[in-house]
C-alpha cells in the first residue's frame, strides 16, 4: 500500500513540474512580442547629417524599415532632439516589391513598377484626391528621384490597420500607405511643422 502511494505522490509531483514548465514558456513570447522598436543610430546620423544647415525641420523626421514585416510597425515618427519614437504604425509597400516565394523585398525608381523606392523624400504639400487628403512626396535620391512622376505619395486607405496584424498589410502601387486614423495622427504633425519634415525610406 505505501509502494502504491509513493508511485501517487511521483505522479503527482512530475506532473506539477511538467505544468510549471509549459506555464514558463509564453514569458519569453511575450518578451518578443513587446520588445520596443529601435531605429539605428547609422540611419539616425545619416538623416542628421543631410538635414543639417538646410531648410528642412531639425526636430522631427519619419523613418520606414521595409526590413520589419508589413503587419509590424516599421513606420516611426522619430523625435531628433530628445531621441525618441513618437509615434509608430504599419505602413504599406508596393505590390511590385514582393518577389513570388521570397519575403526579400525588392525596390526600384522606375515608372509603373509598382515598387516601392528607397531614400529621403521630402514631405511636400498636401492636396485631396481619390484616396482623400495625401501628401505629395518629392524624391531627393537617385534611388526615389522620379516619384513626382511616378505619383508617389503618402495617403491612407480603409484596408491597412491601427494595430499590428498576424498577416501581412495589404498592398499599394508604391505610395507608403497608412490606416486612416494613423494618416490623421502623422498629418497632425507635418501640418503644425513650419519646415518640410523629412522621411526616409530603407531596408
Amino acid at each position: 500500500m505505501k509502494y502504491i502511494h509513493f508511485l501517487n505522490f511521483l505522479f503527482i509531483f512530475l506532473l506539477c513540474i511538467n505544468c510549471k514548465g509549459d506555464a514558463q514558456i509564453p514569458k519569453s513570447n511575450v518578451k518578443i512580442e513587446n520588445k520596443k522598436p529601435t531605429i539605428s543610430a547609422e540611419k539616425i546620423s545619416s538623416l542628421q547629417n543631410f538635414i543639417k544647415n538646410k531648410i528642412y525641420n531639425q526636430e522631427l523626421a519619419i523613418f520606414i524599415d521595409f526590413k520589419i514585416p508589413s503587419n509590424k510597425f516599421r513606420f516611426f515618427l522619430y523625435d531628433l532632439k530628445n531621441e525618441k519614437i513618437l509615434e509608430k504604425g504599419l505602413v504599406a509597400h508596393g505590390s511590385g516589391s514582393e518577389i513570388p516565394g521570397s519575403a526579400e523585398l525588392q525596390f526600384s525608381n522606375i515608372e509603373n513598377s509598382l515598387q516601392s523606392s528607397l531614400g529621403k523624400y521630402e514631405i511636400s504639400s498636401s492636396y485631396v484626391g481619390s484616396f482623400g487628403k495625401s501628401y505629395r512626396l518629392k524624391g531627393l535620391d537617385k534611388t526615389n528621384d522620379l516619384a513626382m512622376k511616378r505619383a508617389i505619395v503618402m495617403h491612407p486607405l480603409s484596408c491597412m490597420q491601427d494595430v499590428e496584424q498576424k498577416y501581412p498589410s495589404c498592398l499599394s502601387w508604391g505610395c507608403p500607405m497608412l490606416s486612416q486614423n494613423f494618416f490623421d495622427k502623422i498629418a497632425k504633425y507635418i501640418d503644425a511643422s513650419k519646415k518640410p519634415i523629412i522621411l526616409y525610406c530603407y531596408y
